[in-house]
Order: structure tokens, then sequence, then C-alpha cells
């Protein structure tokens, strides 16, 4: 069963940058769509980013342009690189890796990451 874990938050000035990491236990390329999520205080979880097994990338209005999601096969690791970060993507960043062809039902979360971005 892969596992997965963040790094990489922190506090940030806004128009700073960071590159959370979301370390896999397993091969990425066996898992349909991996998933940035995030969830400020008193919010709901929502998705952010998106890579499906092919590479293909899709990105929420609100980060399309200041955000990149990328993947390291070697390293079985995804990447989300947070250009011109404001105060409003303050919030836990949570990985998520949905489906495989052995277990399309398969759904795993990492622990979050917090990234704060404020001055």
């Amino acid at each position: 069963q892969v596992q997965l874990v963040e790094s990489g938050g922190g506090l940030v000035q806004p128009g700073g940058s960071l590159r959370l990491s979301c370390a896999a236990s397993g091969n990425i390329f066996r898992i349909f769509n991996i998933n940035w999520f995030r969830q400020a205080p008193g919010k709901e979880r929502r998705l952010v980013a998106h890579i499906n097994r092919d590479g293909r990338t899709n990105y929420v209005d609100s980060v399309r342009g200041r955000f990149t999601i990328s993947r390291d096969g070697a390293k079985n690791t995804v990447y989300l690189q947070m250009n011109s970060l404001k105060p409003e993507d303050t919030a836990v960043y949570y990985c998520n890796a949905a489906g495989t062809e052995s277990d399309p039902t398969f759904n795993a979360w990492g622990q979050g990451t917090q990234v704060t971005v404020s001055s």
C-alpha cells in the first residue's frame, strides 16, 4: 500500500515561493491521479492541482499560472512549486493518491504540511 509524506511547508512573505514535496513509498506511475489539496482554517478541503499517470496537469483557477505540479519518477516524488504566494494561499496542504490498475478504489492521504503566507 502506497504511503505519502509531505514536506516543504513553512512561513513565507507575500510574493514569495515554496516548493512542497510528496514522497510516495511506491511507484507513482502506477497511480492514476496524484493531487494536491489544501484546507484553510474553518473551510473545506479543496483540490488545488492534479497530475495524472500520463503527466497531464490541471489547476484550480485561483492558482493557475502561479503553481506548478510536477513529478520525479526516479524519486517517486510529486512536487508543488508555489510562486507569487498570497495570504489567501495559507492552508494545510495535503497530497492525495487515487486509483491504481489493481485497485481503482485506492485512496491515500499524506499527513499534511502547513503553509503560512504572512508579512
